[in-house]
């Protein structure tokens, strides 16, 4: 179902997911630890909540190793297209939490708001550890970010944002022991409320990109546009349509009839569908797989032919209109199903002329004997 290299590119993808999440989740524990015991020496609860929040990162850490794990396993006969979509449940699963920790804050921020006279000055040593989060937050953030862009992980995108709602976090908290240091203790409140509507409309973003992977929403313009592109640059390819596109946890998935010489032999018509898949998996970074559908007419709104009686039943009535010909060229007779009719080439051998004169004869006869209302013409070939 998938090639070596297929398999092979998968899984250095689950390393790199996995290498990414592995260094956040010990940045997190680090700084969970740190923050919570430096907040109860400076009397911070702020930084303490903090700490609580970076260890909120170290469980959402363990969900993206979770679902990075599953996403990533190889196709099988429940999941012939892979497991992929694990991973963009996961990342709808992580927006909300996004959502869900923006309105956290919000809410603690406003309650401080309205307490701000009774918050406490938590001191120097406070302030150096929140200054420190926000650089190693940020850092991983950044780290995360480019590994996300570069592996077109939407998962990792999401844990990426909610190590950034940490530092962010820890900015607010920062603010907020600045402010009290100099007697304004509601920018820490101010601030926490504009970070928690930026969280949000993060999380309602993801949750939405992936919510529209979930139900089969198409690439975007210029990518579909691209993939036609490369289609028509293949020789042989006449037209194309009933182009379909999907992603599954940042790939696309591509579906395409496209049309070519109604008279071309079966393996030739393969070739050129061999060709138009190698062309978009080679071509574009996105597209894992290509399934392509060879028409010798455009069937878009409705096959033509539906209606027309199979081999089969055209033999055995073509046996009768020519009851003079030899039952085995009759059976190796080639029919092309097209525009609601059939067309027929018929091999005969040369021996059943006396002489070549009476080919255009032979021909004349058959076409004449041939009363099937579906067969709209009839070439033969004589062959030695």
């Amino acid at each position: 179902m998938y090639s070596d290299t297929d398999i092979s590119a998968r899984q250095q993808r689950y390393q790199d997911v996995r290498k990414v999440t592995l260094v956040g989740f010990a940045v997190d524990f680090f700084l969970g630890v740190v923050k919570v015991i430096t907040g109860w020496l400076a009397n911070s609860q702020a930084l303490i909540a903090d700490g609580i929040h970076s260890f909120s990162d170290v469980f959402t850490d363990f969900f993206v190793l979770y679902a990075a794990k599953h996403a990533h396993k190889a196709a099988d006969e429940r999941h012939p297209y892979g497991h992929g979509r694990i991973e963009t449940l996961a990342t709808v699963a992580l927006g909300i939490v996004l959502v869900a920790v923006a309105c956290g804050v919000a809410y603690d921020s406003i309650l401080r708001l309205n307490q701000s006279a009774d918050i406490s000055v938590p001191g120097n040593l406070a302030l150096a550890v929140a200054i420190v989060a926000i650089i190693s937050k940020e850092a991983i953030y950044r780290y995360t970010v480019a590994a996300a862009r570069r592996l077109r992980s939407d998962l990792l995108m999401a844990n990426a944002w909610h190590s950034r709602s940490d530092a962010i976090s820890s900015i607010v908290v920062m603010l907020g022991i600045v402010g009290a240091m100099y007697g304004q203790p509601y920018l820490d409140s101010v601030a926490a409320v504009v970070v928690a509507v930026m969280i949000a409309k993060i999380g309602f973003d993801l949750v939405r990109s992936s919510s529209l992977e979930l139900i089969d929403t198409a690439l975007g313009r210029e990518e579909v546009n691209a993939i036609r592109k490369h289609i028509f640059e293949v020789k042989g390819v006449r037209s194309m349509h009933m182009l379909r596109s999907r992603k599954s946890a940042g790939n696309a998935i591509i579906d395409v009839h496209i049309q070519v010489d109604p008279l071309l032999s079966v393996s030739e018509g393969h070739q050129i569908g061999d060709t138009v898949r190698r062309r978009l998996l080679d071509a574009i970074d996105v597209v894992s797989d290509v399934t392509v559908h060879i028409d010798p007419e455009d069937d878009e709104s409705g096959s033509p032919c539906d209606d027309l009686p199979n081999r089969e039943h055209v033999i055995k009535a073509l046996k009768q209109c020519w009851p003079h010909l030899p039952a085995s060229a009759i059976e190796q007779v080639t029919l092309h199903y097209l525009s609601g009719e059939i067309q027929i080439e018929l091999d005969l051998p040369l021996s059943i002329l006396h002489n070549i004169q009476e080919a255009s004869k032979l021909v004349n006869q058959l076409r004449s004997d041939c009363v099937l209302p579906y067969v709209s013409d009839i070439q033969v070939r004589l062959k030695v």
